[in-house]
C-alpha cells in the first residue's frame, strides 16, 4: 500500500517505521520546517515499551541512554523544604517518576531516525490542505505543492489540534479540564543541583503549580501550570508567544517559592509552548480512507502519563492490522478501532479529583494536600500501594498482538 502519514512527532515515526518493515511504501509529511528537538519530559510504560522491544535490536539501549534519570518526584513548600517525596520504583503504576523518562524531542529523533533508515520519505515544511476520496484512492492535496498525489490510506498523526482532523471530523471538540499549561526550559541553577536528580512540585493558591525536572541536558525544564476559569486564558491561542509570556508571568508573579526565577528564565525562553489540558473523545477513528492515530484521536491528557505509551501501541497496532489486510484498509481500520478502544478507555480515566485535587484553589487546600502527601510517605502506604500495582492487573497493559511485519526489515526504498 501506498500510505501517507501527517505528523513527524511521535506516533507517526513509529508507524512508519512498522509500515515500511512490512514492505509498504510511505511518506511523512511535517508542518515544521525542521524536525522538533525541543519539548518536555515523557515517559513510556508498559506496553509502549514492549512495542519499543519488538523494534529493532538497540532502539531501546538507545532510548535508555537518552533518559533524563530523573530519581522521583519530590513535593515542596515555599521554603524549598521537602513535604513529601517518592522514588522512580520501576512501578509505573504506583511512581510519578516512570522507569523511562526522556525529553519529547530525543524521542521523536530516535524514531524518525529508523524510519528513514527502513526507507520512509519524510516531507517537512509542508502540510495536508484538503482530501478526497476517489475510486482507487484519496487524493490530497498539499500547501505548498501545486500537483496533488494518490494514496491508498491516510494517517492523521499530527497532534491534539490536528487541522487536518477538521477536514474529515470537522465538529471535534476537545474535552477541556480546566487546567493549561507552559513547558519551556531554563539553565540550571543550584537549587536544581541540590535537588540530586529529583523533580520538585509547588503548589501556590488560585490552581497555580510550578514543576521543574531534570533532563539530560543540563538544563531544567519547567512545568507552569494553573486551574482558573480567568477569561484572560480562554482564546490563548490568538494570543502571541510574547504575550502569552506576558500572561504566565503576570499570573506567577506572587506564587512565591522559585516563581521569580522561573519568570525570569521564562521570558528568555526561545522553547515556551502553552497548551489547554484537554482530551480528545471520538467514537470512531475512521473515516473512509482516513485514520486518527494518537492524540489527534484520543489524546488521553498529560495527567494521565498514558499519551506516549497510547501513542505508541497504537501505531504498531495499526501497521500490523494494516499489514495484514491484504489492502482491504477498511477492516483494517476497524480491528485497530476494536483492539486499542478499551485500552484509550481506560487509558483516559483520570484520577479521582484530578486535575483539581492536585491544584488546589486556597492556602488551606494546599495544607490539606501538603499533609496527605507526607501520610502517605511516612506511613508507608506509597510502597504498599507499590508492591500492590506489581500484583494487579492495570490499564497500563495491553495483551499486544503478534504481527509478522514480512521481510522487508529495514531495508531501504
Amino acid at each position: 500500500m501506498n500510505i501517507l502519514i501527517s505528523g513527524c512527532g511521535i506516533a507517526g515515526p513509529a508507524l512508519a517505521y512498522f509500515l515500511r518493515r512490512a514492505g509498504h511504501r510511505v511518506v511523512i509529511v511535517e508542518r515544521s520546517a525542521i524536525l522538533r528537538s525541543t519539548g518536555q519530559n515523557i515517559d513510556i510504560r508498559n506496553a509502549g515499551l514492549e512495542v519499543i522491544r519488538r523494534m529493532e535490536p538497540g532502539v531501546e539501549d538507545q532510548i535508555r541512554n537518552s533518559t533524563t534519570h530523573e530519581k522521583g518526584l519530590a513535593f515542596v513548600d515555599r521554603d524549598n523544604k521537602r513535604i513529601a517525596e517518592f522514588a522512580q520504583t520501576g512501578n509505573s503504576r504506583a511512581s510519578f517518576t516512570s522507569e523511562i523518562e526522556i525529553l519529547r524531542g530525543d524521542l521523536a529523533a530516535i524514531f524518525a531516525r529508523q524510519a528513514e533508515k527502513a526507507g520512509t520519505e519524510i516531507r517537512l515544511d509542508n502540510s495536508i490542505t484538503s482530501l478526497e476520496e476517489q475510486e482507487n484512492g484519496i487524493h490530497v492535496q498539499f500547501d505548498k505543492t501545486e500537483i496533488g498525489e494518490l494514496f491508498d490510506a491516510v494517517i492523521l498523526a499530527d497532534g491534539m489540534n490536528s487541522r487536518a482532523r477538521g477536514i474529515v471530523w470537522p465538529n471535534v471538540q476537545l474535552k477541556s479540564l480546566g487546567m493549561y499549561t507552559s513547558y519551556y526550559t531554563i539553565p540550571r541553577g543550584a537549587a536544581d543541583e541540590d535537588a540530586g536528580g529529583w523533580a520538585r512540585w509547588y503548589n501556590a493558591s488560585g490552581g497555580r503549580s510550578i514543576l521543574l525536572r531534570p533532563d539530560s541536558q543540563g538544563t531544567t525544564r519547567v512545568f507552569t501550570s494553573v486551574m482558573s476559569d480567568d477569561p484572560r486564558l480562554h482564546g490563548y491561542e490568538d494570543l502571541s508567544v510574547p504575550q502569552q509570556k506576558a500572561l504566565y508571568a503576570e499570573f506567577f508573579a506572587d506564587a512565591g517559592w522559585e516563581a521569580s526565577r522561573v519568570i525570569d528564565g521564562l521570558r528568555q525562553a526561545d522553547d515556551f509552548y502553552m497548551q489547554l489540558i484537554a482530551q480528545v473523545h471520538i467514537d470512531k477513528w475512521y473515516h473512509g480512507r482516513v485514520a486518527l492515530l494518537g492524540d489527534a484521536g484520543y489524546c488521553p491528557s498529560p495527567i494521565t502519563g498514558m499519551g506516549t505509551s497510547v501513542a505508541i501501541v497504537g501505531a504498531y497496532v495499526l501497521a500490523g492490522e494494516l499489514s495484514k489486510c491484504g489492502g482491504d484498509y477498511e477492516k483494517a481500520f476497524s480491528e485497530y478501532d476494536n483492539i486499542m478502544r478499551p485500552y484509550v478507555t481506560n487509558a483516559q480515566k483520570l484520577p479521582p479529583g484530578a486535575p483539581a485535587v492536585a491544584n488546589p484553589q486556597s492556602n488551606l487546600g494546599i495544607s490539606i494536600l501538603n499533609s496527605t502527601l507526607s501520610f502517605v510517605q511516612k506511613s508507608g502506604l506509597g510502597y504498599l500501594a507499590a508492591k500492590l500495582g506489581e500484583k494487579m492487573p492495570t490499564s497500563e497493559k495491553l495483551d499486544l498482538p503478534d504481527y509478522d511485519f514480512g521481510s522487508h526489515n529495514l531495508q531501504q526504498r
